[in-house]
């Protein structure tokens, strides 16, 4: 963001939620203690300079360290994690005696599988692979609560033939109705506010 500042202003104005995907991308469970926490308040600083508002949600680029929660604790202002691959719900789970929540990702739904040697083989497989799993999840969806993560990447899904088979997919959401298109931070303040706690 820092050499884009154009597209950092974007994400400000349009209302995106800048998360943190780390300082650089670097495997930051192979960093001391210390050497984590400086990396992570540099993030801060550098999204916080670039789009006007620090990031509130925290991914490590290749997985946490032992410490990593620990430290969104010590460093503080953050709301969620989502370095976790574990469910499809947000949970709590209890960080120094403290309740933390995370918002589990997933790559089921990525469009990094576009290039993973067991990925998605066209731009069909990956709209047929989110529709029938949206359609699952909405037949589920009248007795339980459901989520569905969808990772995207401008590099990835950006080219036009991805483009149009992310498009149709966003329609066939949007046509079923009552589909709230959300961000992660969006996700984890409604989970706060109408959830109790509990622990894992």
């Amino acid at each position: 963001l820092e050499r884009n500042l154009e597209v950092a202003a974007w994400l400000a104005e349009a209302g995106h939620e800048p998360c943190s995907h780390g300082w650089r991308w670097e495997e930051v469970w192979r960093l001391g203690r210390e050497a984590e926490k400086a990396h992570m308040e540099a993030a801060i600083r550098s999204i916080e300079a670039s789009c006007g508002v620090r990031p509130k949600g925290w991914y490590c680029r290749y997985g946490p360290s032992v410490h990593t929660r620990e430290l969104l604790l010590e460093v503080g202002g953050f709301v969620y994690d989502s370095d976790a691959y574990n469910d499809d719900l947000p949970y709590y789970v209890a960080v120094q005696g403290k309740r933390h929540l995370v918002v589990p990702y997933t790559f089921t739904y990525n469009d990094a599988r576009f290039v993973a040697p067991q990925g998605f083989g066209s731009p069909g497989d990956f709209a047929e692979t989110l529709k029938r799993g949206f359609d699952q999840l909405w037949d589920e969806g009248e007795s339980h609560p459901r989520m569905m993560s969808i990772g995207l990447h401008p590099r990835l899904v950006g080219q036009a033939a991805r483009s149009r088979a992310l498009r149709e997919v966003i329609e066939h959401m949007a046509a079923k109705g009552q589909v709230w298109f959300a961000r992660r931070l969006d996700i984890a303040e409604w989970w706060h506010q109408n959830h109790e706690s509990f622990e894992r």
